[in-house]
């Protein structure tokens, strides 16, 4: 993409027409030159990225957001631009006049568009200086991400984060072309609005006005979106700044932004066929990654569970997990599995091929791993030449044991890692085990993008709070369910299949959305069992459900996770890497150093004090 750009500007150059990017202080950029421009006048601007003293002469690499310029002070054929370029020094802003000439024959770059050709500098001007930058601006910086979130204006000069910034800019261009061509209208919805319960804890914004009442920052326009389709606008879309407080992690950031999504009178499928549709638009315009599956596979809940022991499963790779019948982990008299299955719990596992010459340091090193996310060890067997090596040896017969190596479809040069405890434990520790034999066998592609929809989740789960059990929505109070399905909200609501569907690549949850309910009477019912009152439904959400009895539409919609997203489309670790200003991992903001405390006089003015209870200030 870059080279066709700099390709692009200078053909304007070089018919002589001027830069689309030139300014009163510059005629080009450091990134569009190229030999069509030889003998051309040219004044460039930017920061000094390479210095190279040979005495006489003096080149300089130039940078700026474009590209680089090689430019060259003569100290024969103008010696007060030599000068100053002898006191330039790295991360230094000139501004350089001078004439587009070839490079010496082998000395050209052909890694730069700009490789063929330098600058003979006729006059230079120094605009700023700079101090010495706490860490080279180099892509292959290995300075404290904290220190280059402090310095995050230095960090953005370094090539990588710039691409990113540029592929984030592009790919949210390209969302909002899609969807404008596709009827969608973009409306913006309000950041200060009504604190509500749906999953997350808000940001509350205090009122000046009303003293002690506030506003939240939304955690998605989830209500407002669902308001619009009651308005009639069929098809809304915006590129939505969201909010949580909760606790961060590499995918995870309390301000975010999401492509959020509504339509009228639509079916899963046409939310899903136009968001499949979407990705694919935006993978193949944005990266050369091939996608490995089109359309996208469907995955219920229950099975991503069962084979991966996640719902945002990683399918680049194989590696299924097996669960071992009751029958088979009940063979013998080992008491691990037994115990485990007294307790209603499981016996999970998980076969690695190729693997049974591991070393003991390495299976302890997997056995630690899997007791460090809570399980109380790793049952493991290697399947050698000469027999089988595992604990289950000494307590189960040849018989059984083969019985449970032809359930787990296990072979001669095999290992097979059981875990045995309650079913989230074993998929807890299993999911993580097999990503991580995943990358150290080198199963997983970089350049494929796997994507899936999982489907058919339930529509609640139950959940301890303060030692009791209630009903949680699995994803959020406004899913709609199965036709048919509805009188089992009186019976049994936990067999209620909710009309709910993620979009997952590469392991990620990108995106999810759902039809919604759209009856009045129906979303009080789902309303009282997740434990609302009727004054707390009509205080949280009197106006959504007022507002269905007017008239509201069957709807559905989706939002998916920009920074997620684009992190995927750039191979970036964690989505601080494709965010210009974010947070770090402890929520703090080391650019602008926030949160930072208020002055007392902007407390009066709200109506409010602070008070820190003791523990925790521990």
């Amino acid at each position: 993409m870059a080279s066709r750009k700099s390709t692009k500007i200078a053909s304007d150059t070089a018919s002589g027409a001027p830069s689309r990017l030139a300014t009163a202080l510059r005629t080009a950029t450091c990134g569009e030159l190229t030999a069509a421009n030889t003998g051309a006048k040219v004044t460039l601007t930017g920061w000094v990225a390479h210095r190279r003293d040979h005495g006489e002469l003096i080149f300089i690499d130039l940078r700026d957001r474009y590209g680089l310029t090689q430019v060259v002070f003569d100290a024969q054929a103008n010696a007060p631009a030599h000068a100053i370029a002898s006191e330039a020094r790295l991360e230094y802003v000139l501004r350089v006049e001078g004439v587009v000439r070839r490079r010496l024959p082998g000395k050209e770059n052909p890694a730069l568009p700009t490789g063929e050709i330098e600058i003979e500098v006729e006059k230079v001007e120094m605009l700023n200086s700079a101090k010495t930058t706490p860490f080279p601006i180099a892509d292959h910086v290995s300075a404290a991400e904290e220190l280059r979130l402090r310095y995050r204006y230095l960090d953005i000069r370094r090539d990588t984060m710039r691409k990113n910034i540029e592929l984030r800019h592009r790919a949210v261009k390209l969302i909002r072309d899609f969807m404008d061509e596709r009827s969608f209208l973009e409306v913006e919805t309000p950041i200060l609005t009504k604190s509500t319960p749906e999953g997350a804890r808000d940001y509350l914004v205090p009122s000046r006005l009303y003293p002690g009442e506030f506003y939240a920052l939304p955690q998605a326009p989830q209500q407002f979106k669902q308001l619009l389709m009651v308005a009639g606008i069929d098809r809304y879309f915006q590129i939505a700044r969201c909010f949580r407080d909760e606790d961060l992690r590499s995918d995870r950031q309390p301000e975010f932004t999401q492509l959020d999504v509504e339509m009228s009178f639509v079916a899963e499928q046409d939310v899903m066929g136009l968001i499949e549709e979407l990705l694919i638009h935006l993978i193949q315009k944005t990266t050369s990654k091939r996608i490995q599956q089109v359309p996208f596979p469907h995955i219920s809940f229950a099975d991503a569970m069962e084979t991966y022991g996640i719902d945002r499963p990683d399918l680049r790779f194989g590696l299924p997990l097996r669960t071992l019948p009751v029958e088979l982990a009940r063979q013998g008299s080992f008491k691990v599995f037994h115990d485990a299955l007294e307790k209603g719990g499981m016996v999970k596992g998980l076969r690695v091929p190729g693997q049974a010459s591991a070393t003991r340091k390495e299976l302890d090193a997997l056995t630690e791993f899997a007791k460090t996310l809570g399980a109380k060890g790793l049952v493991t067997l290697a399947l050698l030449p000469e027999g089988p090596r595992s604990p289950l040896a000494r307590f189960m017969s040849e018989t059984e044991l083969a019985a449970v190596l032809r359930h787990m479809e296990a072979v001669e040069g095999d290992l097979v890692l059981f875990v045995a405890d309650s079913e989230k434990v074993c998929n807890d520790v299993l999911w993580r085990l097999r990503v991580r034999m995943g990358e150290q066998l080198g199963l997983i592609d970089p350049d494929v993008m796997s994507l899936c929809w999982v489907v058919d989740f339930p529509l609640l789960e139950l959940i301890e709070e303060d030692g009791k059990q209630r009903y949680h929505a699995t994803h959020n109070p406004f899913s709609g369910m199965r036709a048919g399905e509805e009188p089992l909200l009186d019976t049994d609501p936990l067999k209620v299949t909710a009309r709910q569907y993620d979009i997952i690549c590469n392991g990620y949850e990108v995106g999810g959305g759902s039809v919604r309910i759209n009856i009045p009477e129906l979303q009080r019912k789902v309303f009282k069992l997740l434990g609302l009152s009727e004054e707390q439904i009509a205080e949280q959400f009197g106006h959504i459900l007022e507002a269905f009895e007017y008239g509201a539409p069957p709807h559905g919609g989706i939002a998916l996770g920009i920074d997620r997203l684009v992190m995927l489309l750039a191979d970036g670790e964690t989505i601080r890497d494709v965010t210009a200003f974010p947070k770090m991992q402890n929520g703090q903001d080391a650019l602008m150093r926030a949160p930072s405390p208020v002055t007392e006089e902007q407390l009066r003015e709200l109506s409010l004090a602070v008070r820190i209870e003791e523990k925790e200030k521990k």
